[in-house]
């Protein structure tokens, strides 16, 4: 990782704010505007502060870990598309799209990255001769620009996004088949690995393939979808194409079927040679005839799991983040009523530095233990390390998602954390 590990509280970029911004009706985005993780900018379009841009690597890191185990090769593409890369594919007129003037043109010749199928296509073309160059996969996380017509839901609902997309490459329906469950065995990794239960959903194609397609949903009383899940098996379809409805039987195990609302955080998509034919995507087989490469395409908005988790997990007090992807490990508090508090705080924090432990520091002065206190509910960092009088030479130990407290000496720390 490539962040501080430690970090003062009384340094820190952001602040916490009592009241949640009036504009604001999801849990996530009032919780992550109030913890100091995320600012505002309008409608859809949000700025990650220091706590929530570790949050974001967290989730980030998490993913090229797995992207990498299957194959993916991570690069960047460019964000300002030509006119003639949606052309080629019918979707330049898609409602989403964010069109670009250039100069003084009557008329937007480029557009903002919505989604990479073309580009990468194109690329791919220049590399790929042979069915001895494949099967093959590449990826990016890259901020993408869409038109949200709804942009609301705090981080569910974007106009402007970080997402990691994933292209395959095959020479054949059946190969991309088995990288396709390849990749979703990945994903569910993925989002156990942040904390979340995904449950992999049968949907439609959209804009991106004729062809049905899948998501990976998360239960959630404030997502926009509604699935029709097995309550045994765990089988689920999206509601906008199911013929499924609470009560009916499960047709893969005869289980009972539930409706249930879920907030969509990942998704894949089988292409088939859509963007091949677009742009001249061919390999020479084995007997030397001229074939389409067969794609795959692959999405995980990372803001949108940030908030997906924020809405799964929380109370009335605030956040309560798994610990893979919590901005820190500990929240070191000082109650400094005494120099001799405060000189022991700071060499508590010298210590967990030195230990490898992420720690904030709340050494602020000035500052009551019940705002410290509240602080550190909000923001949500999984353990809280207290250092007081009443201490003495221990510290009070305390997990965000329990009201148990215990009293242990920095080694047992050490070695719980």
């Amino acid at each position: 990782m490539f962040y501080n590990d430690c970090v003062r509280q009384s340094e820190l970029f952001s602040k916490t704010r009592r009241e949640a911004p009036k504009d604001e009706e999801s849990v996530n985005a009032k919780l992550l505007t109030r913890g100091g993780f995320v600012y505002k900018n309008s409608a859809g379009v949000y700025s990650f502060l220091p706590l929530g841009w570790r949050v974001l690597k967290k989730i980030a890191d998490i993913i090229r870990g797995e992207m990498d185990a299957i194959g993916g090769q991570e690069m960047l593409m460019a964000a300002l598309h030509d006119k003639r890369y949606l052309t080629a594919t019918g979707r330049w007129d898609v409602g989403v799209v964010y069109k670009v003037f250039a100069g003084n043109e009557d008329e937007p010749s480029f557009n903002i990255s919505w989604t990479h199928e073309e580009v990468i296509a194109e690329i791919a073309a220049s590399y790929v001769n042979s069915y001895q160059d494949l099967p093959l996969a590449a990826y990016q996380i890259q901020t993408k620009f869409r038109h949200e017509p709804r942009a609301k839901s705090g981080l569910l609902r974007g106009r402007e996004f970080l997402m990691k997309d994933l292209y395959s490459f095959h020479v054949s329906e059946n190969d991309l088949n088995k990288y396709y469950q390849k990749v979703a065995k990945a994903y569910h990794k993925i989002f156990k690995r942040c904390g979340l239960k995904s449950i992999y959903t049968l949907a439609a194609g959209g804009e991106f393939t004729v062809s049905n397609t899948h998501e990976f949903q998360i239960l959630a009383d404030v997502g926009e979808d509604t699935i029709c899940v097995c309550e045994k098996c765990e089988y689920a379809e999206n509601k906008e194409i199911s013929k499924l409805k609470t009560g009916d039987k499960c047709p893969k195990c005869g289980g009972a079927v539930m409706e249930k609302r879920a907030i969509e955080v990942g998704n894949i998509f089988p292409l088939g040679t859509k963007y091949s034919e677009a742009f001249n995507l061919r390999f020479t087989d084995e007997r030397g005839e001229k074939k389409y490469v067969v794609m795959g395409s692959y999405g995980i908005g990372l803001g949108r799991t940030m908030g997906t988790a924020v809405e799964v997990f929380h109370d009335g007090r605030g956040i309560v983040w798994p610990e893979n992807i919590a901005p820190f490990k500990a929240h070191l508090i000082s109650i400094n009523r005494k120099q001799k508090t405060e000189d022991r705080g700071q060499k508590i924090y010298d210590k967990l530095q030195k230990a490898g432990v992420e720690v904030l520091y709340d050494d602020r002065e000035g500052v009551s233990a019940g705002e410290k206190f509240n602080d550190a509910d909000l923001i949500g960092i999984p353990y809280r390390l207290v250092i007081s009088d009443k201490t003495k030479n221990e510290i009070e130990v305390k997990r965000r998602d329990s009201d148990e407290m215990r009293t242990m000496n920095l080694e047992k720390i050490l070695k719980l954390l």
